[in-house]
């Protein structure tokens, strides 16, 4: 029951993704003027729910960090690529297909980290099946890219 509740958390946070990058879109185009200002504002108003969050549910504060490695504060940088790339992207491309590339770009990256045990994962070898899978979903693109 416990895999069934985490596929399903997985699909709707899958599911936030284009509906985000369409509200940030309309944000650059009605308000904020470009994508990292409409991202800006995303992160804010993330932020803010973020801390309701903690707050409202006493969650302790782990206190100032002594010896975090550096690359440890990164992983902001990558989502607000992430999140920029999308408002900047999604018009141009349209959600379905840049979904599939975002969606194939995290399928190789993790391939590579599942593989090597890169940041901490548990090692899982290439095999066939995930090299197969992988090149579905790139057929996959290439096919949404035609439609």
């Amino acid at each position: 029951m416990d895999n069934l509740l985490y596929i399903v958390l997985a699909l709707l946070a899958g599911a936030t993704a284009p509906v985000q990058a369409g509200i940030n879109s309309h944000l650059r185009e009605s308000w904020a003027g470009n994508a990292v200002t409409a991202s800006l504002v995303s992160f804010i108003v993330g932020t803010l729910a973020l801390g309701a969050y903690l707050l409202a549910t006493r969650a302790p504060w782990p206190g100032l960090p002594v010896r975090v490695p550096w690359w440890q504060w990164t992983g902001g940088l990558f989502g607000a690529f992430f999140v920029t790339m999308t408002v900047l992207l999604s018009w141009r491309l349209g959600a379905t297909a840049m979904f599939a590339l975002v969606v194939a770009g995290q399928l190789m990256a993790s391939l590579a980290l599942d593989n090597w045990g890169l940041l901490g994962y548990p090692v899982r070898p290439l095999s066939w099946e995930r090299l197969l899978g992988t090149a579905l979903l790139v057929a996959g693109v290439v096919l949404i890219r035609r439609g």
